[in-house]
């Protein structure tokens, strides 16, 4: 299904540009992809991991949907894990990003797989006259769906970038007259401090993290351009995307549903999503949470006014002495310092309460900022309960290849056992 998608499009589209790749010095159009795809040697119609290496990556993407295989896309240098093939009429095989746990693998079959392409093409407003520009990883569900599947899918041509540097970005952006840039939010305020967001930008999208207010604000005061957050899973692809045209007001404000994504919140008051790209399951080992079509989260929310609002994970709420208080609630009061640039909070065990928590902050801030001045700023706006107990103060909150920043990582780094 997937593979005659594609000789669809590449018929649609045969004499356009379909990819560029810079660091190789190579373009495609539509029709010489499809004739060096179906020159690629054909393998066993079984399991393939494949690693996210630039344009290569693209046509190891045809050669599996020819072959009838399953692909597991890999970032570059990351071990293969060490599982059986999944059942008949499974096409993909996604990592999740361990945000909760350990990494584990969501099986989608080819509907699903295009039915979340779908979604966000419809949903984004993707077109063919604003390429994608592809500097986040392929492997991951945000590049392979917002970047392989649209070029592939529905003839939106792919840039490529060999890095995110500054200048590298300028060089890829200006080979077309306008593009589509998606990205992290750390990607995006390392663009924005250096003055390299392409000034031929016409879509900005970032995803894989919250979008800090302050940063989204910025942006569109300096050059006019609306980053639209964008919030998905990998279990389930796009889930809600803000669509406005000027910065959100609530730094809790995700956007409203994906088109053809049902949205509703369950008794535990977090989010359950539904629709036709919802994974089928997770593989090897299936959980309750995922299936049939339905995607049963763990991120608290709510839904008002058509838009939703998340309210931080179950499982990253803090017990303080018994009332619980969601990291992100201290994060987003944080970012309000001027003084604050980014912020990572979560709980620690505290041996004198036995099962209680205290709360540190982990802080990028300017070379004056001090934990009590920044205590003083939070107790006027949030409970004494709510402030954190421990400061650290850090160069740089560096997120993983993902965008993503683990707060059982930063636990582990800081000592806080």
């Amino acid at each position: 299904m997937l593979y005659q998608r594609w000789q669809r499009i590449a018929r649609e589209h045969a004499g356009r540009i379909a990819l560029v790749d810079p660091g190789g010095d190579r373009e495609w159009t539509f029709a010489e992809l499809a004739e060096e795809a179906g020159q690629q040697e054909g393998r066993r119609a079984g399991l393939r991991f494949q690693p996210a290496n630039g344009s290569d990556f693209v046509f190891q993407v045809l050669s599996a949907w020819r072959d009838g295989a399953v692909l597991c896309p890999l970032e570059v240098g990351q071990t293969a894990p060490v599982i059986e093939d999944p059942p008949k009429g499974i096409a993909h095989l996604k990592t999740t990003s361990a945000s909760t746990g350990a990494a584990r693998l969501v099986a989608f079959t080819a509907d699903q797989l295009a039915a979340d392409a779908d979604n966000i093409v419809q949903t984004m407003g993707l077109r063919p006259d604003w390429p994608n520009l592809g500097v986040i990883s392929l492997a991951h569900s945000y590049g392979f769906s917002n970047l392989v599947l649209p070029l592939l899918l529905h003839g939106v041509p792919l840039v490529l970038g060999d890095s995110a540097l500054p200048e590298t970005i300028r060089r890829a952006a200006s080979a077309v007259p306008k593009v589509t840039l998606p990205a992290v939010p750390a990607l995006w305020r390392a663009w924005h401090e250096a003055g390299a967001i392409p000034p031929n930008t016409a879509l900005a999208i970032s995803a894989g993290a919250p979008l800090p207010l302050g940063l989204e604000q910025d942006v569109f005061a300096k050059s006019g351009l609306k980053i639209h957050n964008f919030y998905g899973a990998t279990e389930c692809g796009g889930i809600a995307y803000d669509d406005g045209t000027t910065p959100r007001s609530d730094a809790a404000c995700v956007g409203a549903p994906m088109k053809n994504v049902t949205l509703s919140i369950n008794n535990d008051g977090c989010l359950e999503v539904r629709g036709a790209a919802v994974g089928q399951t997770y593989w090897p080992a299936p959980e309750a949470n995922l299936g049939r079509g339905c995607y049963r989260t763990s991120d608290l929310a709510e839904i008002r006014d058509g838009q939703v609002f998340l309210r931080g994970r179950a499982s990253d709420q803090i017990n303080v002495a018994g009332r619980k208080v969601s990291p992100e609630t201290i994060e987003r009061v944080l970012l309000q310092h001027p003084l604050v640039r980014e912020c990572l909070v979560f709980g620690a065990p505290d041996a004198a309460n036995g099962r209680g928590e205290f709360i540190v902050a982990c802080v990028v801030a300017g070379a004056v900022a001090k934990g009590e001045t920044l205590k003083q700023f939070l107790l006027e706006k949030l409970p004494a309960w709510q402030t954190p107990r421990e400061w650290r103060f850090v160069d740089s909150l560096s997120p993983n290849q993902r965008g993503k920043l683990s707060r059982a990582e930063w636990r582990t780094r800081l000592g806080f056992q």
